[in-house]
């Protein structure tokens, strides 16, 4: 350091260093405007301004070096090789060309330092060439510890200074000149430090050398024309400035009708920003103006958020205040220059809408619980942090009885409102760790967590049971339901949410069948019989498509000539490998999956063509079920089956049951009328067991009645079950009905139905149901018995 001191102050003439830095200043200022200016220009233009500046940056460094060396006093005479000096010239020339040949349109770090460091070695070559052309009477010796160390902090010096050139940050961005200068003066510095020159009178100047006086005026000549380059890069450089606040207040008068906070930025500092921004961070423009981003958005590094990309941060507002916001950047033309455009989206309300789609996503409407998306995410969860097979939870499904009752006595309306009440009183009942669902209709879930013991599932299904079964005053109107739980075990009945949810629904059915408001829990025998039903469904499907049903018949005779009038159609599922399969099996499957449809249409079909050859006196009376019932093609598959065989309207007859009725009385009425109106005859099965039978009979177009098996069992010993079957006979007689009496199996009651002067009777004391041609035989051979 000492050396470099002396060196300064005692072998260079201060003047002509101070003219060196100022020349080397005026000519950075000068090669970094032009520079900037052809940036700002396109085409042949931009390629002619870049090489000027190229040229003007080799001139300043080429200048710098040689006012400097004319600025050294060595104390002796001294002169310039002329090809040298030529060459130190073109090699800073090339090496400045390369190195902003790497540094266009490059933004990474590490590509701007090599094209720093390629800067610095045309420099350094300039440096050590000019050196060696520098000529004096003597020797010269160097120490390689000043050479090397001037080369590696000059170029460690350009390459900073390259690399803060093209920072986003302006701050940093000001340090780059001041850099780059400070390099050419280490080299000049540590290299002429580094020569040691000894006179001796034996050596003489080459003739061609240029003397310095010959230098300095074409010195003085290159600094005019760098001074006159930095003038008219001040003239460019004040026209971009003006223009660029022209396009800058265009941008903000823009930038003030956007929605969105924006704000325009010199690297990272804010130069404008709209009113949107302003109230987002409620800040005045003039507070906004001159902040660094990472003020108001502190966890934000635009270095590392490539351009276009949005991101999720919080934006720091006046008073601390913190605001979820979405931002993107990006590089914008303006006033020959580039800017950054900051877009600052508020997130608040579309953060509060997408908490409101979740909500509404896994929440039921109706009730505020979870729904069934959001409880089958639960039950996920809870299956998946299992650890203690032994030890699990419980999910019971809750399921309403009679509350489609309630629904359509009451309304939809109040319907509704005792789903809620329903919800509430679920949420009670239950412990706070333990969740309650609604899966839809009248469907609830709970997930029982914690490791329940099986006597707290039964109490917790105990209290459950006893609120829903407290009255419900839906707006001055009193409702009753009851609820059916089944319960399932995990993992013991189910290590998968749909083998569990499987394993409680069986449950639940288990517990409607037993009566309802009761409890169930899962049972693997449950699971069989499942399966044996879903075997019995498929292969009721595959029956019907095999002809596998047949049609048997049970006579009915009447009491007072003892003749056969009618015949019940019955139908009979010959099983390929079961045999013969009763109705009372098979029947429920059908109803409950719509096959009843189907096979209800063949069996009225087959019964009016097989009665088509019995005498024109014997009736056939076909069973309907509900289910057929509620299609409204009913009259339509009736008239179409007696015109496809020929049988006479008034010879069939049709058997509904009383909780036909039930439904919806208008258009029972409605389609009983409209089969009456096609001439067959109508006929209440059943009767005595359902409701308001007495009504039924006043308000319905009826021409029998048959009396249920129930009553006729005790006969004729049972007093009660005597008085209520007279009561029905002669109340049919009065109202001009047809009374039959079912299930007659001993002498005994076709004598007691026959006295009390019941119309017919049915039963096996007269026959069992006949497959059709032993029925047709029975026709031929029989005679009444007394």
């Amino acid at each position: 350091m000492h050396g470099i001191l002396t060196c300064v102050t005692d072998k260079h003439d201060a003047t002509l260093l101070f003219a060196a830095l100022i020349v080397c200043g005026v000519g950075i200022y000068a090669a970094s405007a032009i520079a900037a200016h052809a940036a700002r220009a396109e085409g042949v233009s931009r390629r002619n301004w870049a090489l000027i500046s190229i040229v003007a940056a080799g001139c300043t460094a080429w200048a710098t070096h040689m006012i400097a060396l004319l600025a050294f006093r060595p104390g002796m005479d001294a002169g310039f090789e002329p090809v040298l000096t030529a060459l130190s010239l073109l090699l800073v020339i090339g090496g400045i060309g390369g190195g902003m040949a790497l540094s266009v349109g490059q933004h990474g770090r590490v590509r701007r330092f090599l094209a720093g460091t390629t800067i610095g070695l045309g420099i350094a070559a300039l440096h050590y060439v000019g050196q060696a052309a520098y000529l004096i009477t003597g020797h010269v010796t160097w120490q390689l510890d000043f050479v090397i160390g001037s080369v590696l902090i000059s170029l460690a010096m350009s390459g900073t200074a390259i690399v803060l050139a093209g920072d986003r940050n302006l701050a940093l961005r000001r340090y780059a000149m001041p850099l780059l200068l400070g390099s050419i003066v280490v080299l000049h510095l540590c290299g002429m430090t580094a020569v040691t020159l000894t006179y001796d009178p034996q050596v003489a100047l080459l003739h061609t050398a240029i003397p310095p006086g010959t230098i300095a005026p074409i010195m003085v000549a290159v600094s005019l024309a760098l001074l006159g380059l930095a003038v008219i890069g001040l003239r460019m450089t004040l026209a971009a400035r003006a223009q660029l606040r022209r396009d800058r207040e265009r941008l903000r008068e823009l930038a003030s009708l956007a929605l969105e906070g924006l704000a325009i930025c010199d690297g990272d500092v804010i130069i404008t920003a709209n009113q949107s921004l302003e109230q987002l961070t409620n800040m005045r423009q003039a507070d906004l103006v001159g902040l660094r981003l990472s003020q108001i958005l502190p966890n934000l590094d635009t270095g590392d958020l490539p351009e276009r990309e949005e991101r999720d941060v919080e934006l720091v507002a006046k008073g601390g205040q913190t605001v979820p916001v979405r931002v993107l950047w990006r590089d914008v033309p303006l006033g020959h220059t580039r800017q950054t455009v900051v877009a600052i989206r508020d997130r608040r309300e579309s953060l509060r809408t997408e908490a409101r789609i979740r909500t509404l996503a896994f929440s039921d409407v109706l009730t505020g619980l979870p729904n069934r998306a959001r409880f089958n995410d639960l039950l996920e969860h809870q299956i998946a942090a299992l650890r203690d097979p032994d030890r699990g939870f419980a999910l019971l499904l809750v399921d309403l009885d009679r509350f489609k009752y309630v629904n359509d006595s009451l309304g939809h309306a109040l319907g509704d409102e005792l789903l809620r009440i329903v919800a509430a009183r679920l949420r009670t009942a239950v412990r706070d760790t333990d969740v309650v669902a609604r899966l839809g209709g009248d469907e609830f879930a709970l997930l029982l967590v914690n490791e329940p013991t099986r006597d707290e599932i039964e109490h917790i299904a105990s209290r459950v049971l006893d609120a829903i079964d407290e009255t419900f005053v839906l707006k001055g109107q009193l409702a009753q339901v009851s609820a059916s739980i089944g319960a399932a075990l995990a993992p013991s009945d189910g290590a998968c949410p749909e083998t569990l949810l499987r394993s409680a629904d069986l449950a639940l059915y288990k517990a409607k069948a037993q009566g309802k408001a009761t409890i169930c829990f899962f049972e693997p025998e449950l699971a069989a019989r499942m399966e044996a039903r879903r075997t019995l469904e498929a292969d009721l499907r595959r029956a019907l498509e095999n002809d596998e049903f047949e049609v048997h018949y049970q006579p009915l005779v009447d009491t007072k000539s003892g003749a056969i009038t009618a015949a019940e159609a019955l139908v009979r599922w010959r099983h390929p490998e079961r045999g013969l399969i009763p109705p009372v099996e098979f029947i429920p499957v059908a109803e409950e999956t719509g096959l009843i449809l189907e096979l209800g249409a063949w069996v009225m079909q087959t019964a009016c063509a097989q009665a088509r050859a019995w005498p024109a006196h014997i009736k056939i009376a076909v069973n309907l079920s509900p289910v057929q019932f509620r299609d409204d093609r009913l009259p339509q598959i009736v008239r179409a089956a007696l015109d496809a065989t020929g049988l006479q309207p008034e010879r069939l007859e049709l058997e509904i049951t009383e909780s036909v009725m039930l439904a919806n009385e208008d258009r029972t009425l409605s389609m009983l009328l409209e089969l009456k109106a096609g001439g067959v005859r109508l006929s209440m099965d059943d009767f005595g067991t359902g409701y308001s039978s007495l009504s039924y009979l006043r308000r319905f177009p009826f021409d029998k009645i048959k009396i249920d098996r129930s009553f006729v069992q005790q006969l004729p010993d049972d007093a009660e079950s005597a008085a209520i079957v007279r009561a029905i006979v002669t109340m049919g007689s009065c109202l001009g009905l047809t009374t039959t009496v079912e299930g007659v199996e001993t002498k005994e009651q076709y004598a007691f139905a026959a006295v009390e002067q019941c119309e017919q009777v049915q039963g096996y004391h007269i026959s069992r149901p006949l497959p059709y041609l032993a029925f047709c035989s029975f026709l031929e051979g029989y005679r009444a018995a007394a």
